[in-house]
């Protein structure tokens, strides 16, 4: 069953996501299991919100790339802190065709 997340990153700014997505680049090297990712400014930082076919492929990411290039990058560059995570069970989403 596919899962969403939705990541809360206190204080974390725009510039602090591009520099992590860039090195991650998932647009020319997508993660295994990533079925949607959206993300975008809150009030007190930034906010990611990924749908994943399992809670697994999320896990395997985050400790093969996405943890990685935090540390790569630095806490001046990269999130300085741990998101704020929260799970939810998906019960449809729709990719529509172009």
């Amino acid at each position: 069953m596919a899962i969403g997340l939705k990541m809360r990153f206190p204080r974390g700014t725009q510039e602090q996501y591009i520099a992590v997505h860039d090195h991650i680049d998932i647009e020319n090297r997508p993660p295994h299991g990533l079925i949607f990712h959206v993300s975008g400014p809150i009030d007190g930082g930034w906010e990611v919100i990924d749908v994943w076919h399992s809670r697994n492929d999320f896990d395997v990411f985050a400790q093969t790339r996405l943890m990685p290039a935090i540390a790569e990058l630095g806490a001046d560059r990269a999130f300085p802190e741990s998101p704020d995570i929260k799970e939810f069970s998906v019960h449809n989403y729709t990719v529509p065709t172009i």
